[in-house]
């Protein structure tokens, strides 16, 4: 009979649960060292930049998020899915940038600040909250959009760095939409593209039931791992338009 009793607590730790919430604590138990890394990247890439090209502006950590950009968009592109470890270790290193430059740790060029940091942050949550909402996007690439604004604000401030978010997301905006043309266009399958269209149309006029009608709808869509676009329209508004100034 007493074989047969099972410790609640060893019972417990064995669960799918428990499974989950341990890998998701070990995972945020890693974000300060991962941001801590990102950060101590810039310095280098910094030291790197005025090393090897004297005199000339030194923008060294937007190479760093333009490369956590580029990791976080080959990520979704393989897996539909950008990972906590990435997306807020982005966020949090921006974070980081910006205190330094308020306590004057000269650490890059960059003049922006904590504030500006964290107002670029929750400038680029919004510009893609609604999406969120209705379920037409993920939350990885919320959050990877938030990573980038975390960082621009750090380095530029509040007047460069606010057009840098929103008219880079108005840019990956106009990627996204040319991506997802040229897939309906390969694949031919116009009536469902319709079909969906009009149905998330719907969704934004009924958004307490945006949600569940876009967990139903996701599994007949093909889907667009939207964090590519979000790449390819940062790096390509930060380039074009101010020409690495």
């Amino acid at each position: 009979m007493s074989n047969a009793l099972v410790n609640p607590s060893t019972s417990r730790s064995n669960t799918p649960d428990d499974v989950i919430d341990r890998a998701f604590i070990l995972q945020m138990a890693q974000v300060p060292f991962i941001a801590l890394g990102f950060v101590l990247l810039s310095f280098i890439a910094n030291q790197l930049w005025a090393f090897l090209a004297p005199g000339t502006p030194n923008l060294a950590p937007l190479l760093v998020i333009a490369g956590g950009m580029l990791l976080a968009a080959f990520i979704d592109a393989w897996k539909f899915k950008v990972p906590n470890w990435l997306t807020l270790s982005l966020v949090l290193s921006g974070w980081m940038l910006g205190i330094l430059h308020d306590l004057n740790v000269r650490i890059d060029e960059g003049s922006g600040s904590f504030l500006y940091s964290l107002i670029a942050t929750i400038v680029g949550f919004f510009l893609l909250f609604p999406v969120l909402f209705i379920g037409g996007m993920g939350q990885g690439d919320v959050k990877m959009q938030m990573g980038y604004g975390a960082w621009i604000g750090a380095h530029y401030g509040w007047d460069v760095g606010w057009p840098l978010v929103v008219y880079g997301f108005c840019v990956a905006v106009i990627i996204g939409g040319v991506i997802a043309a040229c897939m309906i266009l390969w694949r031919g399958d116009f009536r469902q593209n319709r079909a969906n269209l009009a149905a998330i149309m719907h969704d934004l006029m009924n958004p307490t039931k945006a949600a569940d009608a876009a967990a139903q709808r996701k599994p007949r869509m093909h889907l667009l791992p939207y964090g590519v676009p979000l790449c390819i329209g940062y790096i390509t508004y930060i380039i074009v338009p101010f020409k690495l100034l």
